[in-house]
Parts: C-alpha cells; sequence; structure tokens
C-alpha cells in the first residue's frame, strides 16, 4: 500500500516465526495475583489469535512446576528465583531477559509491572523489542521500605524510557505518566483489564460441598478477594464489619505472597463469623462469587481491579473504595464509599445489597480479553513490523 505522499511502503506484517517471551509474572496458571490472572487470560488468546507467534512465559519456581511445560498453545518454562520479597522480582526477570535473548532467541520481550522493568535496558542493549505493562503503582504500597520504593520508582524510569511501547491497564495511570513523561506519551496506549468469563456450574453443582466446607449459606455472606496485604486494606473491611455486627458473615479469599505482621494480624480475626479460605482455585473461586450477597473491595491502591470485574461478570453486586483507579470502572455512585472510612463502609454493608448490583452486560463489553487480545496483537504488529519499505523509501530519496 503506497503512502499518500511518498514512495513509501509498509510491508505486511508476517507473524511466521516471531519468538515472544513474557516475564514479570510468578507464573500461570492458577497463581494468585491480579498480573498472573492477567498473563493467563491474555496469552492463550494471543496465540489463538496468531498462531504462528511463539509465546514463552517465563514463570517463577516453586510457584510452578519444575519443568517447562504447554498451556494452552502457550510455553510455560519456570526459572531460578532469589527467595524474599525484595529480590523475587528482579532476580528472576534478570534471568528471564538472559534466557530469552540466548536461548529462545526472542524477538520481543513482555515485561509486566515496574520492578521487573529494572532490566529494561538491558533487553534493549541485547537487541530485543520491549513492551512494559504498567499495573500499578507498586512504589506506592505499604509493604515496601524506603530503598525498594525507591528501586520501584526508578523501575518506572527504566520502563518509560527503554520501552518501545508501554501499556496502562487504567486511564487515570496513563494520564499521570503522561503528565510526568510528555516527551514519551507517543508511545503509551491503554489497554485495560478483561472480565474473566467463568464456566457455567453443571445444573446439579450447587457450590453446596464448598459452602458447606467453610460453614456458609448462599447469599448469606459477604466476599472479599485479594492478597493479604496493607493496600487491599481489608483490615477496614473487618473493623466495619465487626462494627456493623450483621447477620451475614465475612469471606476473605486469598493469602499473603510472604507471610508477615499484618497478614497475622487479620489472620487473628478467624471465627465463626469471619471466614479466611485462602487460596481457591478459580471453580471454587466462582462458586464463591456466584453465591455471595455482596462483593466488596476496601482497597487504598489498585491498578484495575480483576476481582470487581469477575464478580460483576456474575451478576454479583459490588462494593469499592472511591480510589480513582476504582473510579476508572465507572459504576453507579452507589457502589463505592470513601477510602479508608470504616464508618461510611459499616453503613453500606448494613443498606440492601441489591441496591449495589450494577449492568453485568456493560461490564462484559467495556472489558473484554478478547478485545485485550486483539488491541495487544495490534501493538505487537506496530512494533514487530519490518521497516525494509521505509528504507528503501529513504535511499530512493
Amino acid at each position: 500500500m503506497k503512502h499518500a505522499n511518498s514512495n513509501y511502503e509498509q510491508p505486511a506484517f508476517r507473524p511466521e516465526g516471531v519468538r515472544i517471551c513474557v516475564t514479570g509474572l510468578r507464573g500461570i496458571p492458577g497463581v494468585m495475583g491480579g498480573v498472573e490472572v492477567h498473563c493467563e487470560q491474555l496469552f492463550p488468546r494471543l496465540k489463538a489469535l496468531q498462531p504462528d507467534y511463539e509465546i514463552l512465559v517465563v514463570g517463577r519456581r516453586p510457584y510452578v512446576r519444575s519443568r517447562s511445560f504447554d498451556f494452552n498453545g502457550v510455553r510455560v518454562v519456570p526459572l531460578p528465583a532469589m527467595p524474599g520479597k525484595y529480590f523475587e522480582a528482579i532476580s528472576n526477570t534478570t534471568i528471564a531477559v538472559l534466557y530469552a535473548r540466548f536461548v529462545f532467541h526472542a524477538r520481543l520481550l513482555h515485561i509486566h509491572n515496574i520492578g521487573p522493568a529494572l532490566v529494561g535496558p538491558l533487553a534493549r542493549l541485547l537487541g530485543m523489542k520491549l513492551v512494559v505493562t504498567y499495573h500499578s503503582k507498586n512504589y506506592e504500597h505499604a509493604k515496601w521500605n524506603r530503598i525498594a520504593r525507591a528501586a520501584l520508582r526508578f523501575g518506572e524510569w527504566c520502563a518509560v524510557i527503554a520501552a518501545h511501547r508501554m501499556i496502562f491497564i487504567s486511564i487515570s495511570m496513563a494520564d499521570d505518566i503522561r503528565s510526568r513523561y510528555p516527551r514519551s506519551s507517543r508511545k503509551f496506549t491503554v489497554i485495560p483489564n478483561g472480565a474473566t468469563q467463568f464456566p457455567e456450574p453443571d445444573a446439579d453443582d450447587d457450590g453446596r460441598p464448598l459452602l458447606n466446607r467453610f460453614g456458609l449459606a448462599a447469599r448469606q455472606y459477604v466476599l472479599g478477594v485479594g492478597r493479604l496485604v496493607p493496600e487491599k486494606s481489608f483490615h477496614t473491611l473487618i473493623e466495619a464489619y465487626m462494627a456493623a455486627a450483621p447477620d451475614f458473615k465475612l469471606v476473605i479469599v486469598g493469602r499473603a505472597d510472604h507471610e508477615d505482621d499484618y497478614s497475622r494480624r487479620l489472620l487473628a480475626h478467624a471465627n465463626e463469623q469471619i471466614c479466611f479460605t485462602g487460596f481457591r482455585s478459580q471453580q471454587e473461586l466462582s462458586t464463591l462469587y456466584r453465591n455471595a450477597s455482596l462483593f466488596v473491595l476496601p482497597s487504598t491502591h489498585e491498578g484495575l481491579p480483576i476481582a470487581v470485574l469477575e464478580a460483576a461478570s456474575l451478576d454479583v453486586p459490588v462494593l469499592l473504595s472511591d480510589i480513582q483507579p476504582n473510579l476508572d470502572i465507572d459504576l453507579p455512585a452507589q457502589c463505592y464509599f470513601p477510602v479508608g472510612d470504616v464508618q461510611a463502609l459499616r453503613r453500606k454493608l448494613l443498606q440492601p445489597h441489591e441496591s449495589y448490583r450494577i449492568d453485568r452486560e456493560s461490564i462484559a463489553r467495556r472489558f473484554d480479553w478478547s478485545l485485550v487480545a486483539e488491541q495487544t496483537n495490534e501493538l505487537y504488529t506496530a512494533i514487530c513490523a519490518t521497516r525494509t519499505g521505509r528504507m528503501r523509501a529513504a535511499q530512493s530519496g
């Protein structure tokens, strides 16, 4: 196809043999975390959309099994990581970059989150195309010390400077980075998370065995889902629940990445009314969503919370803190409460939960993993397409 004003020809992109390495996550499938769910949902769809892509996802030991395997057309390879929350991600990602270049011979490296993006300049130095997905302002999370926060801010800078393209999962994060790095804004794009489509349960599966295991009854509990870390603010939910003293139970699904004083303080509240289930499989989580009276996310920091989209897609009423990433989902005003306000949340918990129900069809349309895959493929195409036509045009000029 000729350019309107020159001899430039844009050659068609041929995905044959394009090798894409994905890193920055713990692993897939069935590994706890929003980034992990994102990758588990996205990359098999991307492979189905472009069968000629060779996609390798690097996981971390011991989150995934010790040998490589295929998951829905995507190759998963576990590589070593240093133990502990401060060095786990960066050590694994550094090894992944070297593996991508010298073993897998990747053409494109896709790093997830700003901590792992610290090694983005190394990927560029080794000649790979680089995409970084910005999931969260990790340096705002309470679990990190001052040195770690400084390193995460530097990782953000590395992502902006080194990446050929950056993906933001929420509009507000993209706007913030665009205001601070206006000269790099041309390579920023917003591609939100999707709403996971859980399979419909069998006609004879009412979820009763799972509910009985935790002493629950359908529509008689409020549900929270997430890691037991300060930014999820489950302590606010527990305080509000205890102040409300309702006749329904509180269920929190998830666990800590690395057990600490905060997670232990949360778990100390477990009793007949407050239930911690630990991490559950996708099928079990689906059952807990479907039978909940209300889903609550009281977070102080988020990217674009997949758990909210999951609950909404299953027609569960939702109640969220009014932080900007939650507001980006654009739910009715009654579905929000002031972040950290225990008394406001207490009052909301005692209101009819049906008043927090939203339009599940709208959520499904606006947050569609298939559309996410299509938009990601367009981005890959843009940065991987050959430029021989442009070179010929320059030479002829």
